[in-house]
């Protein structure tokens, strides 16, 4: 199972195949929802999906605001 597998410098983007730019639309969605936070279009860099650990830095910087 490839998500036990996810540590916190797992590349992300361009590295799983199936996180494109629909499905990374998706993830932030489920994200506001989930941790019910706002994500601005201006807050998304490649940087923010390059590896889980940044995504999670992301969220947490999020939850601070």
């Amino acid at each position: 199972d490839r998500a036990n597998d996810i540590e916190s410098d797992t590349p992300l983007l361009g590295n799983i195949p199936e996180l494109d730019s629909m499905a990374v639309a998706m993830l932030i969605t489920a994200l506001e929802e989930h941790f019910d936070i706002f994500v601005d279009d201006d807050d998304i860099s490649a940087e923010t999906f390059e590896t889980f650990g940044s995504l999670c830095d992301f969220v947490e910087e999020k939850l601070a605001e």
